[in-house]
């Protein structure tokens, strides 16, 4: 499978979009020099539209999820970081279901169940594990609901305990409350790491696909 890159965001460096608010940036700054009643008025109202174009821009820069697909593994890009795990380890791909009374409901989800823990923490910086635990509060309040023990929330948001993988090593502070978290959730929906459906450039179903398609190429090259 060749490697490909997935960005969310149609604001791109080299985008005409991005040349076309340059080409009227321009425009304004030579409009304000030009006719505004005072040069220095001029100037100070020129470095406010300048601020607050920064401002924005880096605004959709942070808002910017990009990911990575090789033959080998997956890996998502955010503003501060990211994490990347191996297709070796991964067991299965899905979108989150919710069950309520029989029912089964789909959430904006997608899951990914690992075979161990270790290697996506050991890719993953303490500043985005905390940005996970804020961003997934909600889906894991669903999924206690789910199951009649959101009475517990409050315990399992944010579990301190130290976690142990499988390998022996411990992990410790924002690691440990990811790794609990994330056996939380497989309890509740049955996958440990989730990709919201805002984080994607196409419908969740066709994302879940090229996943997949991935994912059964990887395991047909090491079992052929």
């Amino acid at each position: 499978m060749q490697t490909i890159h997935i960005v969310n965001q149609p604001f791109q460096l080299d985008s005409p979009i991005k040349k076309w608010i340059l080409v009227l940036i321009a425009t304004g700054f030579l409009s304000l020099i030009m006719f505004a009643p005072g040069f220095k008025l001029a100037l100070l109202i020129a470095g406010a539209i300048a601020l607050g174009c920064g401002c924005t821009y880096l605004l959709l820069l942070k808002a910017t999820v990009k990911y990575t697909l090789t033959a080998t593994h997956f890996q998502q890009h955010l503003f501060h970081g990211g994490w990347v795990v191996k297709w070796s380890d991964i067991i299965d791909i899905g979108v989150c279901q919710y069950q309520h009374q029989g029912w089964h409901h789909p959430l904006p989800w997608i899951g990914i169940k690992l075979k161990r823990y270790s290697p996506y923490l050991d890719s993953i910086c303490p500043r985005i594990a905390s940005q996970i635990l804020l961003d997934q509060r909600s889906l894991l309040f669903l999924g206690l609901r789910q199951h009649n023990q959101h009475k517990f929330f409050e315990d399992r948001v944010l579990d301190t305990e130290v976690f142990i993988a499988d390998n022996g090593r411990q992990y410790k502070g924002l690691l440990a409350m990811l790794a609990n978290r994330m056996g939380y959730q497989r309890n509740n929906y049955g996958y440990d790491v989730f990709i919201s459906a805002s984080d994607l450039d196409r419908p969740i179903d066709e994302f879940v696909g090229l996943l997949r398609r991935y994912l059964a190429a990887a395991d047909q090259e090491r079992n052929g």
